[in-house]
């Protein structure tokens, strides 16, 4: 006897999807079964339900593809919230299968009863309860499109006894992606083209709109004579190959791409929502050039609105510039970050062999030196997205994964787990910080079940260092941000995965190279320096006052040896 469930094996099969992640429920056993029945499509079981979430998000972020998580009623799907915020937020195109209690007991607070079409409605495209096997079609069929062409994530609630039903009718209809070509209208581009082509002092800010864009990205800029400035997430797409290249902006960007910014006489950004609003000229012509028209202008005031694709629109858009600037603005904020990228440079030296504890710029060039040319790294929050940032050099075939929108900790070792199912021949590298991996430390066993050569490098600095730093900006004595730390490498040799040390910069490059050259997964756990400050491109007065403040209260808490190692830590930057 054919099931529901048999149905959407079938369909998502055809649409390309190879496996689900999730763990098992009563309330998924019709789809389980279904799934063992089938034998192909593979049943990826994580630990915690948010790996998986994260994990589909990594996959379809990878692939462009539809990619499937699953938990079961009640708990099991509420914990695919944070990974499916992060997935909708980033765009991938991710089907959610959230299992629901007997349809006759909904409303009754019933066991582990929830409201998953609530719950998940905020971060989802589409989101829908199937209360029949008759509805059944029309809310997959949905859901599939709804993910595939409006690049998120759909969510289908289907009572546990449903999958279970017989099913005689027609497989819902296979999806794949298939990308649109958009363009302006001929005014939007000729008017766009006057301001640009008038300009003195053009800047570009480019990011993840540029995906497959970037030599129209690139031959663009040169013929306007612009810097290009790109998000964290443009990282990948845009600064490799391009001579115009001036780094990031932001947070953890640098002072070229900064400037580039602020002393522009017109603004074109193109596929970027970039959210920073304070690093955003706000006096300047804008021009934003976005396939999604919803989103230009919600950061800073357009004057010239282009929605359409980059890769398709750029082209068309410089054909019609008559005249382009003397370069001499490019050519400044070039040098500019030149210097700044030697410095930065100079800061990722070595320096002695025995030096305790080590500085996570080394640390970082090393596993960049020592990767290979297509090694997709994911990185959690804080300080190792901004080594990962400063650090990883792009070429075209590596790819990088953070949660760079949504900010959730945790998120490495979950979105390797993604990758590495998806490419289990490329090298994949996890940078993860303590606090991060101790969250979801028990998919480090996902690594050995799934047999996934995942390497983790674990940024051990017994804090939640960034929210240190946020707090020394502020004025405010570091608390409650210590962490106890077991020996990870221990812990990892104790999960059948090998674990390594570094303490002292002589450690470094033979941890990570037998680590990177180890013939499954393996877990190196490198202990960084706590008090290493990752410098924003532009300090305010309030940060020095912040910081001011912050060293005056932690000498007059007894507390003036964080100050020393502090000094002592950064004193090559200071």
């Amino acid at each position: 006897m054919a099931t529901i469930a048999d149905s959407i094996i079938r369909t998502l099969k055809a649409s390309g999807v190879r496996r689900l992640y999730g763990v098992p429920g009563d309330s998924l056993n019709g789809l389980t079964e279904a799934l063992r029945r089938d034998g192909d499509l593979q049943w990826a079981h994580v630990r915690n339900e948010e790996v998986g979430a994260f994990a589909a998000g990594a996959e379809a972020q990878l692939t462009g593809e539809l990619a499937v998580c699953v938990g079961s009623c009640g708990p099991g799907n509420v914990h695919l919230i944070n990974g499916l915020y992060d997935a909708g937020r980033s765009h991938a195109p991710v089907l959610a299968i959230a299992a629901q209690i007997p349809r006759e007991e909904i409303g009754s607070g019933y066991f582990q009863e929830t409201h998953p079409t609530q719950i998940f409605n905020e971060c989802s495209v589409y989101c829908e309860l199937v209360s029949s096997g008759e509805q059944f079609p029309v809310v997959f069929q949905q859901a599939l499109q709804a993910a595939i062409t409006r690049r998120g994530v759909a969510v289908i609630v289907v009572p546990g006894e449903i999958f279970m039903e017989e099913w005689s009718g027609k497989d819902v209809l296979p999806v794949h992606t298939r990308p649109s070509v958009v363009v302006p209208a001929e005014k939007d581009l000729a008017a766009a083209a006057e301001v640009i082509g008038n300009a003195k002092r053009p800047a570009i800010l480019a990011g993840a709109g540029c995906a497959g864009a970037h030599d129209e990205l690139v031959a663009f800029a040169q013929a306007i004579k612009a810097p290009v400035v790109h998000s964290l997430r443009g990282k990948e797409w845009l600064e490799w190959d391009n001579p115009l290249n001036v780094g990031l902006t932001g947070l953890i960007g640098y002072d070229s791409g900064y400037r580039a910014m602020e002393h522009c006489d017109v603004l074109i950004m193109a596929g970027t929502d970039f959210p920073y609003r304070p690093f955003l000229p706000t006096d300047v012509p804008v021009v934003q050039l976005d396939v999604r028209g919803e989103r230009i202008g919600r950061r800073v005031q357009v004057s010239h609105p282009l929605v359409g694709t980059v890769r398709d629109t750029l082209p068309l858009l410089q054909s019609r510039i008559k005249s382009a600037s003397d370069g001499s603005f490019a050519d400044t904020i070039v040098k500019h970050h030149t210097k700044r990228r030697a410095r930065l440079d100079e800061l990722a030296q070595p320096g002695k062999p025995n030096e305790t504890p080590l500085h996570p710029q080394f640390v970082t060039a090393t596993i960049d030196k020592l990767a290979t040319d297509d090694a997709v790294f994911t990185c959690d929050v804080g300080t190792p997205t901004v080594w990962a940032a400063r650090y990883l050099r792009m070429n075209g075939k590596r790819r990088l994964l953070g949660s760079f929108n949504h900010g959730s900790m945790a998120n490495a070792l979950a979105q390797a787990i993604g990758a590495s199912a998806t490419y289990p021949k490329r090298q994949v590298i996890a940078l993860a910080g303590d606090g991060g991996l101790a969250m979801l430390l028990g998919d480090l066993i996902t690594l050995r079940q799934l047999k996934l050569p995942v390497k983790v490098m674990v940024y051990n600095n017994s804090a939640l260092s960034f929210v240190e730093l946020e707090m020394k900006q502020a004025g405010l004595i570091n608390f409650g941000t210590g962490l106890d730390n077991p020996d990870f490498a221990g812990i990892a040799d104790a999960m059948g995965i090998r674990g390594l040390r570094a303490e002292r910069t002589s450690d470094v490059e033979d941890a990570v190279g037998e680590a990177l050259a180890y013939d499954g997964a393996a877990l190196v756990d490198l202990r960084v320096a706590r008090q290493e400050l990752s410098l924003p491109p532009k300090i305010t007065l309030a940060q020095v006052k912040g910081f001011t403040l912050y060293a005056t209260r932690t000498v007059l808490s007894g507390r003036g040896s964080e100050i020393v190692e502090l000094a002592r830590t950064n004193l090559q930057q200071l």
